[in-house]
């Protein structure tokens, strides 16, 4: 059987992310968002999501590239003095590995998100993190353990198969994709030890920012048995912010996909069924 969670990331980063979203989840095949509960616009997304019941929201982890819950003060290795994690996966890293000040820190951190992610009131649909950083094993590992004391059952696994890739467009496969296919099993195992679900495949990352309506229907088409999370970073137009973080994303063509019903038939006529995380977490 073919699965999808059609999802998307950084719910709360902007109101322009926020409402694409929301259209998106009312008007195309969007299931599922990814909260920062520390974004700038994250008050805003927990109101639209409290209108909308059937969006199923979880926690967007970030420990890179994003404000922090917890001040500065609090965190003085891992985040600057504007309260902001850096952009270095390998300096953060480290820290988060070799430091035992560092780990305390970001434990500190994942409990803070959890808890304001708690104080929303919204049910906890899944986890994973801001630029997959829960695949570093220290991440994952407190993202794991401490979200089940928060009622967390499922995580994204960001295992992306290169058959379909390669059928559904243009694709060049990478000593660099094949390492990172290898290490989600880290990931999966430190979930499946936890009890929790997770996706078996995961589309999003090789052509992250460009998941545009052609590449979609095509994708559709070739998609793997098994539970694939197809996930989109929309937004209804480009602001300052969007521009200095992800300068070549084309946030409002993957809005347009979200929205094509050339996708919602596609994935019909592959024999595709929409599910969510809970779905697959009541069957695992």
């Amino acid at each position: 059987m073919k699965r999808a969670i059609i999802s998307a990331d950084d719910f709360g980063m902007s109101v322009e992310v926020n409402e694409a979203i929301e259209q998106a989840h009312v008007n195309g095949v969007l299931s599922t968002a990814s909260l920062m509960v520390s974004g700038p616009a994250a008050q805003d997304a927990v109101e639209r999501a409290k209108r909308l019941p059937s969006l199923n929201v979880g926690l967007h982890l970030v420990v890179i590239e994003g404000p922090s819950v917890l001040p500065h003060n609090r965190l003085p290795l891992i985040t600057g003095d504007n309260g902001w994690f850096s952009s270095s996966q390998l300096g953060l890293g480290v820290d988060y590995f070799f430091r035992p000040e560092g780990r305390r820190e970001l434990e500190a951190e994942i409990t803070a998100q959890f808890e304001a992610f708690s104080r929303t009131g919204l049910a906890l649909d899944h986890a994973n993190a801001h630029k997959h950083m829960h695949l570093h094993p220290t991440v994952g590992k407190l993202m794991i353990g401490i979200g089940k004391g928060y009622g967390l059952n499922a995580v994204r696994v960001p295992l992306e198969p290169p058959k379909p890739l390669y059928a559904a467009g243009t694709y060049t496969d990478t000593l660099g994709d094949a390492a990172l296919r290898r290490w989600t099993a880290l990931l999966r195992h430190q979930a499946h030890a936890a009890g929790m679900a997770t996706n078996d495949w995961c589309f999003g990352l090789a052509w992250s920012g460009h998941m545009t309506t052609e590449r979609m229907a095509a994708l559709a088409a070739h998609l793997p048995d098994g539970v694939s999370e197809i996930y989109f970073h929309p937004a209804t137009h480009k602001n300052p912010m969007l521009e200095k973080l992800m300068p070549t994303y084309e946030h409002e063509a993957e809005f347009q996909a979200l929205c094509s019903p050339g996708f919602r038939k596609g994935l019909e006529h592959a024999g595709a069924q929409l599910c969510g995380w809970q779905d697959i977490a009541r069957s695992a």
